[in-house]
């Protein structure tokens, strides 16, 4: 029976796939609906799997001896990949999920490149237009990959600085240039028809090393500061190449999951580009942080260290708090702990509420998640714009494991590699704490002017111990019991 559905069959549930990754990612445009969009985005993708075995059965009928193996192997693959990110997904730590996200988007833009070479290989993709097509899908797709992989390294310590040599750029535009000209041949060749066409395979090979070369030499250069940006531009190319890719195989689930995928990348690139005041351009080709070596002018005032109970006692009697939320949080793996000391204080009557950066962390929402992983209600959180008014009116802003993000330099300092950046103001509140493990410099390199300020203090140690000890120290006061 399956014989006569395929036809009919891969087109219905290409169009349920394609439903589904639509439906789903509009539900995850809320923090609130995000978990069942994220749910119905992996129904779809079961559905599209499920077209590729009717497809898979739909080509074995031209060449049934073929079935079985070929339907051996899928099933072979489909378990290691799903028992492995199964696996992954439930041990990896939040502190390691940008990593991950990084690897993941590499996945997807390797197995566009897959999907390109077997078409190319075995010369199905028929006539310029479609080869052309395939080529640019190959090109982006393995430029995403071996990016992803370079990204995932760094943010993992495996390369723990960028690497920069003089003419770096030059020489990356000279293998972009080499990575066309291949292209080029090859289509021409394929016109041709011509004895040149025995030596394909070795250009094709020769195509997808430069494209390779390419991702890796592009994202060396790139500082740690900019890898949230890096992973939103590698998930746009992924879903580019696998929309592209979904054209030349005429598979409208992938054409439309990847063209909404890389537009979808895109924006989200554009938009934090916009929150660090850089194009993306800036993010790509220059060295992020070059003006910090510039030497730093003296900063006024002293670093006025604190304890963590006298911290939380201020907060105890404070009437409104803002929390800004860094990377040192997810570090510490101190988001529960953070959770129960609000409740201490909300217990107390103290107005209590949440400010996120959008490029707070080292990817896309780091914040937001670790937030929700420990049960902060949504209406509490508030992103830069909806909040930053209110700093001004605030008694304390709790500044936990964040940098450069708090940085009063860039509003004042035009020397300083984050002028112009946006930046949440918690300077602007009365009085400021800064949970922070010692005095170490941000990802852009620089001294905060804010630690120094004379409504700042310090509170030193990792984020986790020290809001336990805050908490102990609300709890002396003999506040009633937390539900």
């Amino acid at each position: 029976m399956l014989t006569l559905l395929p036809q009919l069959g891969i087109g219905v549930v290409d169009l349920a796939a394609a439903f589904l990754f639509l439906y789903g990612l509009h539900r995850m445009s809320s923090p609130v609906t995000a978990p069942s969009g994220i749910f119905v985005a992996g129904i779809g993708m079961a559905v599209a799997v499920l077209a590729s075995f009717l497809y898979a059965f739909d080509v074995g009928a031209a060449a049934r001896p073929n079935l079985p193996a070929n339907l051996g192997l899928a099933v072979v693959a489909l378990a290691l990949g799903g028992g492995l990110a199964w696996w992954g997904g439930r041990k990896v730590a939040m502190t390691a999920m940008p990593q991950m996200v990084a690897i993941y988007n590499g996945m997807g833009g390797g197995a566009a490149g897959a999907i390109a070479a077997v078409e190319l290989f075995g010369n199905k993709a028929q006539g310029a237009p479609a080869l052309i097509m395939t080529l640019l899908g190959a090109l982006i797709g393995a430029v995403s990959l071996s990016g992803s992989l370079i990204a995932w390294a760094k943010l993992d310590g495996v390369i723990n600085k960028p690497v920069r040599v003089k003419g770096q750029q030059v020489f990356n535009g000279l293998v972009l240039l080499a990575t066309f000209v291949v292209g080029g041949y090859i289509v021409v060749a394929s016109a041709d028809n011509s004895a040149l066409i025995l030596t394909m395979p070795t250009w094709i090979y020769l195509f997808f090393g430069c494209a390779l070369a390419l991702g890796v030499l592009m994202t060396l250069p790139i500082g740690g500061a900019d890898m949230p940006v890096v992973i939103s531009i590698f998930n746009a190319f992924t879903g580019l190449a696998v929309g592209i890719e979904g054209y030349v195989l005429q598979n409208p689930a992938l054409m439309i999951a990847g063209m909404v995928v890389g537009a979808a990348g895109m924006l989200l690139t554009l938009l934090m580009a916009k929150a660090m005041n850089r194009s993306v351009s800036n993010v790509i080709f220059t060295n992020f942080g070059e003006v910090a070596t510039r030497k730093q002018g003296k900063i006024k005032g002293s670093l006025k260290p604190t304890q963590p109970g006298d911290a939380g006692i201020a907060m105890r009697y404070a009437a409104s708090v803002i929390i800004v939320p860094g990377y040192g949080l997810a570090v510490s793996q101190g988001q529960g702990k953070l959770y129960e000391f609000v409740k201490l204080l909300q217990a107390g009557g103290v107005s209590v509420k949440f400010a996120v950066h959008p490029v707070a962390g080292r990817m896309p929402g780091q914040m937001d998640v670790l937030l929700a992983e420990a049960g902060v209600p949504y209406d509490v959180i508030f992103q830069l714009e909806d909040i930053n008014d209110q700093f001004a009116t605030t008694d304390v802003a709790l500044v936990i494991g964040a940098n450069d993000v708090v940085n009063p330099a860039a509003r004042t300092d035009k020397s300083s590699a984050i002028y112009g950046m946006p930046i949440l103001n918690a300077d602007h509140a009365k009085q400021v704490f800064v949970i922070k493990r010692g005095e170490g410099k941000g990802y852009a390199g620089i001294v905060n002017e804010l630690f120094y300020a004379d409504n700042c203090n310090m509170v030193y140690g990792d984020a986790q111990t020290v809001l336990i000890k805050m908490s102990e120290a609300v709890r002396g006061l003999g506040l009633p019991a937390v539900a």
